[in-house]
């Protein structure tokens, strides 16, 4: 495996910032149009680019599959636009996929590219296959913080800056209630879906609320819950399952290396 520790320079934001990116060494020998499957990794809202390579075996995991793992860093936005702050949901969304394959060999086929989060990262990947479900073919929740109109009155001087005012969430591109009901209305692509949740997570209870509203949308959602609680032990455990689901999904796409 190579780990590429990556700063750039982004038009949207203005600004340096940073991704770490696995790549595979392919036990092949690659052909010059070979692109790899792309799992965009995200995090939470204390952590940045570097915690999943820090707190998880992650680079250990990706190495029995030929697959890239692309982990950014969007500090405290909650992968919005913020009202207050820099344009994080148009650099997530739309110039860094474009950056990373310029600098590095990504497909940018969408059965080639997956989403992934933890916590606020979870929001966000869901948020990305809700909106963008022509780019992705998979998304993974891992704890994640799926109900922020909730969650305001505990974030409520934070949240103000990034989302507004709380009734302005509701209903909006940042509302993932409104986004999956959206999703499931419509006549496009739309992504398979995994979601995990310890059960003595403070966010438990909005995982089985959000669980429950997409499995009344008939969403492919895959739902799993065990003793466990808001920790990278959970997420470290978790995270090596998503990569075996997607295998199994996307056989052909992910490919074991033997």
């Amino acid at each position: 495996m190579a780990f590429i520790q990556c700063d750039f320079y982004s038009e949207v934001l203005k600004g340096s910032t940073s991704m770490n990116v696995i790549l595979p060494q392919l036990k092949r020998t690659p052909s010059q149009t070979h692109k790899l499957p792309t799992l965009y990794l995200l995090h939470g809202l204390s952590d940045d680019h570097t915690i999943w390579q820090r707190r998880t075996s992650i680079e250990r995991y990706a190495d029995m599959l030929e697959l890239a793992v692309v982990m950014p860093n969007v500090n405290r936005s909650f992968y919005a636009n913020m009202v207050n702050g820099y344009e994080y949901w148009t650099f997530i969304s739309e110039e860094l996929p474009a950056i990373a394959r310029w600098f590095f060999p990504l497909s940018d086929v969408r059965e080639h590219n997956f989403v992934a989060g933890l916590s606020m990262g979870g929001y966000g990947a869901f948020k990305l296959a809700f909106a963008c479900p022509e780019k992705f073919a998979a998304a993974a929740s891992l704890s994640g913080a799926l109900d922020v109109e909730r969650m305001y009155s505990a974030h409520s001087m934070e949240f103000k800056n990034i989302f507004g005012e709380i009734g302005d969430i509701k209903g909006s591109e940042n509302d993932l209630f409104y986004l999956a009901k959206k999703l499931a209305g419509s006549d496009g692509p739309k992504p398979i879906l995994y979601q995990s949740c310890g059960i003595e997570d403070y966010l438990y209870k909005d995982n089985i609320n959000f669980r429950d509203f997409i499995t009344g949308l008939s969403l492919n959602l895959t739902y799993e819950e065990e003793p466990g609680e808001h920790e990278w032990g959970y997420w470290d455990q978790k995270i090596k399952k998503v990569l075996h689901w997607l295998k199994c999904k996307f056989p052909e796409a992910v490919i074991a290396r033997v």
